[in-house]
């Protein structure tokens, strides 16, 4: 008898948000890895999200960077071998300090990188090149929550855990769309509404899909989120709910800080005047926040990433502060981190202004970190931060530039500026994963191969402070490397073999925790010394654990600050005089729109990962902007048409996509496309870099723009097994299906051209089969070879008449096509006139929009859990929960429209 040997999965951790979810993964042996939630993760109890349920389709090898590569005399990228690679980058290094110093020098980073290589990353440009010029994608996303809980904590910590959010009796989401960006908490707050009867407040400029599972919005203005929290404060204070005696033995500053949101928001009235909101709407969420002592206010990018970013987190802690609410069960403010290990970088230093372990560039710190590194070079004041940086690039003051794990030509505002600044430096260096994007397009000097996720060993922080291990379960293709070891390398060649002399993650990580108990006396929050002498096998089955992990304990604490304690000199929290808010004017003149950006339900960043998943772009398939209806009918647009959104720094071209939920003179698009999945949708080369001034965090909502309507005489879609190529006056948008592409467009092309257009896209070798209607402007093609669909294309004069894409993405898959369905194929539809699935909406499932709404208007489910029970959609992560109770809302509505004109 043959016995099977069956090998665990691998315990590790989602590569995306900052939930900090655990991952099973189990290689299959044949290319393939099945991806399910870690039952025992304390971050998701098993659960996934559409993004990390999909994990498995992405991490094929097509498309990966293989070798290092050499920019030669002549221009052309040449292989070369590692040594060579990591020479050229340690010579243009060492030449640059040896000719312009210090500040001539930077690295750029990310929240993708686990906390090994941000440290030695760190250590190398801080303690040993001299500079403090290393700064992160983070500070795009978290700078300002840093900087808010500095002034109030004294030290960058979230006080809080996920626990408090079962416990809660109010959840308080601003500027966040848990719903999408982090579904796995926001179905834990939905959860504890349904079972316990938590209220759940939204307050976003935007009516999101997360509003659908709450109990009272707030629509706000723009830029008004601090005026809303201190007259909170205020009616706070009025109403005598304030902790008098915790304010007075535990903080500082309250009376300046009332004084100062009396000036700002006096009364009930003077809040909905200035936040743009009904009066009793504000007064319900100031008396619902008063009369419930366990609530927890979760923020994250719409206050973050904005021009008083630092100001509004700091309103809001000072609401938590006054009432004594932080640090306990069910109370707190709490920061949802954007990326997985945005955390774990500021925990090592990360940041341009801040030292390693949470201490920053006072002389006596500055001394300890040099001491205990025996750091030649130390730094000793902040370095630039990233929008300074690339300024710094621009202006010839940084020669030589390292980028890791990040793609800024894409995700940095006024992007189009930094492609063509990265192309001036002396060296310019790129350690990628993948072998084409945007910033590669900015030709770079050196390509190091890296390694990603599956392939890399270390730890993250979640926004919890839960350390969590990311374990490898894959080898890296070809030469590919972990980043801790390319940075190590480099430090050799510079001269620091013995402080970079690491053979492992483990002991990268016992120093970095040795690091944060050095000479701490309990004096920093950040204390993970009792990680610091973990053993190989200690470190390599170290389960996820919440900081502090204090020398005396190995374990982790869930919340701090509890006792009143604060990580400022004297112990006690600060209260924070906000400034008077400067929000934009409505009409800007020429730009007389702000254009807010953000994220998609089932796309990451800029794609490069979740662009290889067909089931994550079957969701939203194409870049769009998001605009009012009145503004649609003003600007002359229509659903469905396309739209020039117009800044200073550049434009973009969009789907349209009418909204109820958006406010006037405002619009909304998503951040996610790039060169390589659109021809014009480049978000971050139309947002403008004004930064907030105390954490420089650029404000990525409320860019001055211009709308137009764009119009096309033709309109159509390829869906090809390969990427098809199209004339650079084509607008175009890319994305992954199941055996192959989809590739929509627009063009002004004479249908008198439409058959040499479609043969140059498809080719002619095999069976090209074609259809003209010239009366109705059609003209339809396809290639089949030896029975199988190669590729098809649909143009119209109307893009209207186009045929829906789902049969005809299954005929790209399927085994063979015979004689009548190559008839169906020209027809655009199956011979038996099934309808369409139409967009999918469960990503997990495959479940479209017109098998849902079919079964509403049958009125055999009229709940989530009815259309779950028949369709399984809504069942595993739950982020599509919230569009499923919109279509129900929207039947009831229509039938009870119908019954009233009845």
């Amino acid at each position: 008898m043959e016995l099977a040997l069956t090998v665990p999965p691998v315990r590790t951790t989602c590569p995306y948000c900052g939930v900090g979810c655990g991952v099973l993964a189990a290689p299959d042996g044949k290319g393939g890895t099945r991806i399910s939630g870690d039952p025992d993760h304390p971050a998701n109890f098993g659960r996934l999200c559409s993004k990390g349920s999909a994990l498995g389709e992405t991490l094929s090898f097509d498309g990966r960077l293989h070798h290092p590569m050499i920019r030669g005399a002549d221009g052309r990228m040449a292989q070369a071998s590692w040594s060579a690679a990591l020479d050229r980058v340690a010579d243009g290094f060492r030449e640059t300090l040896e000719r312009h110093g210090p500040d001539s020098v930077a690295f750029y980073v990310s929240g993708q990188l686990l906390t090994e290589d941000y440290y030695v990353a760190n250590k190398l440009m801080k303690g040993f090149l001299g500079s403090a010029n290393i700064d992160t994608n983070s500070r795009l996303c978290m700078a300002s929550s840093v900087a808010g809980h500095k002034r109030a904590f004294g030290a960058d910590v979230v006080p809080g855990c996920y626990e408090d959010l079962d416990s809660a009796d109010l959840l308080v989401l601003t500027g966040s769309n848990a719903a999408w960006c982090h579904p796995i908490l926001h179905q834990r707050m939905v959860k504890n509404r349904n079972e316990r009867g938590a209220r759940i407040v939204v307050i976003d400029p935007r009516r999101t899909t997360t509003a659908e599972d709450a109990d009272l919005v707030l629509q706000i203005a723009p830029g008004t989120d601090s005026v809303l929290f201190s007259g909170l404060l205020v009616y706070l204070a009025d109403n005598g709910v304030v902790d008098t005696a915790y304010i007075e033995n535990r903080t500082d500053g309250y009376a300046e800080a009332l004084a100062r949101a009396r000036a700002i928001a006096p009364t009930v009235p003077a809040v909905a005047r200035a936040c743009d909101l009904d009066v009793q709407d504000v007064a319900a969420f100031f008396d619902l926040f008063r009369v419930t002592e366990k609530a927890v206010t979760l923020y994250s990018q719409g206050v973050n990433q904005a021009a008083q970013g630092t100001d509004k987190v700091n309103a809001i802690i000072n609401c938590h502060l006054a009432t004594g609410r932080i640090g306990k069960e069910g109370m707190g403010p709490f920061s949802l981190t954007g990326q997985p290990n945005a955390m774990g970088g500021r925990e090592v230093g990360g940041l341009a202004n801040q030292l390693a372990a949470h201490m920053d560039f006072a002389p006596a710190e500055i001394d300890r970190v040099r001491r205990f590194w025996k750091a030649p070079s130390m730094a000793t004041r902040p370095g630039l931060k990233a929008v300074d940086l690339f300024d710094a690039v621009q202006d010839g003051r940084i020669k030589a530039l390292w980028v890791m794990a990040t793609n800024p030509v894409v995700s940095l505002p006024r992007a189009d500026r930094i492609k063509a600044a990265l192309k001036e430096l002396d060296v310019f260096v790129l350690s990628e994963a993948v072998a084409s994007n945007d910033t590669l397009d900015a030709r770079p000097d050196v390509l190091l191969p890296a390694a990603t996720w599956g392939e890399k060993d270390g730890t993250v922080t979640n926004s919890e402070r839960r350390i969590s291990r990311q374990r490898a379960f894959l080898v890296p293709p070809a030469e590919a490397k972990p980043d801790w070891w390319i940075i190590c390398e480099v430090a050799k060649r510079l001269g620091y073999k013995d402080a970079f002399g690491f053979r492992s993650p483990c002991e990268i990580f016992r120093e970095h925790a040795a690091l944060s108990t050095f000479e701490n006396d309990g004096g920093r929050d950040f204390d993970i010394g009792g990680l610091s002498t973990l053993s190989p096998f200690d470190y390599e089955e170290l389960a996820p654990v919440q900081w502090p992990v204090r020398a005396e304990s190995a374990k982790g604490q869930s919340r701090v600050f509890a006792d009143g304690r604060f990580d400022t000199p004297d112990g006690r929290g600060r209260f924070v005089a906000v400034e008077q808010p400067r929000p934009a004017a409505r009409s800007m003149g020429a730009f007389p729109y702000r254009l807010n950006t953000g994220r998609v339900r089932d796309h990451w960043h800029t794609m490069t990962r979740t662009g290889k998943s067909p089931r994550l772009s079957s969701h939203i398939d194409e870049p769009f902007v998001e605009v009012s209806r009145g503004d649609a009918v003003a600007a002359d647009l229509s659903e469905g048409g396309l739209a020039r959104v117009t800044s200073k720094h550049g434009s973009a071209v969009m789907r349209v996509r009418v909204s109820e939920g958006q406010r006037r003179s405002e619009l909304f698009a998503p951040i996610h496309w790039n060169a390589q999945t659109a021809s014009s949708a480049r978000v971050g080369a139309v947002s403008h870099a004004y930064c907030d001034p105390y954490s420089g965090q650029p404000d990525m909502k409320a860019t001055p723009v211009r709308l137009e309507p764009v119009r096309f005489a033709a309109h159509g879609f390829v869906l090809s097994r390969d990427p098809v190529s199209l004339p650079a006056d084509y607008w175009w948008a890319r994305a992954t299906v199941p055996a192959g592409t989809l590739t929509r467009f627009a063009s002004n092309a004479d249908p008198g051209t439409w058959k040499s257009v479609a043969q140059a896209m498809l080719g002619t070798d095999g069976g090209f089969i074609e259809l003209r209607d010239e009366e109705q402007g059609h003209y339809r093609a396809a290639v089949v070879r030896e029975q199988q669909l190669q590729a098809c294309i649909y143009i119209s004069s109307s893009a209207s008449a186009l045929p829906g894409v789902d049969w005809l993405k299954a005929q790209l898959g399927a085994d063979a096509v015979d004689a009548s369905q190559r008839k169906a194929l020209l027809a655009g539809h199956a011979a038996d006139g099934a309808a369409d699935t139409g967009p999918i909406v469960c990503a997990c499932f495959g479940v479209g929009l017109t098998a849902i709404e079919t079964l509403i208007a049958s009125g055999a489910a009229t709940s989530v859990e009815e259309v779950g029970a028949c369709l399984k959609a809504g069942t595993n992560c739950g982020s599509c929960q919230p569009e499923i109770k919109k279509l129900i809302k929207s039947n009831q509505g229509e039938r009870a429209l119908a019954g009233a004109q009845a």
